[in-house]
């Protein structure tokens, strides 16, 4: 598994952990749903400025984040 992959597959626990749609937590975050979804399927090479949004969004420490 790559890093990308590994990031979506922790933001998508985490979300669902929340018990929020994608489209839900796309709203939270302030970023397009299909941009979540792209991320959470380890398409998308995200920057470390939406990792931070996601992670508030969230309410975890990036610390925390990176813990997988």
């Amino acid at each position: 598994m790559d890093i990308k992959q590994a990031v979506g597959k922790r933001i998508r626990e985490l979300r669902n952990k929340l018990g929020v749609s994608q489209e839900e937590f796309a709203d939270m975050v302030g970023l397009d749903r299909t941009y979540i979804t792209s991320v959470e399927c380890g398409k998308r090479n995200i920057s470390i400025v939406n990792i931070e949004k996601i992670a508030i969004a969230l309410n975890v420490s990036l610390s925390e984040f990176f813990n997988f």
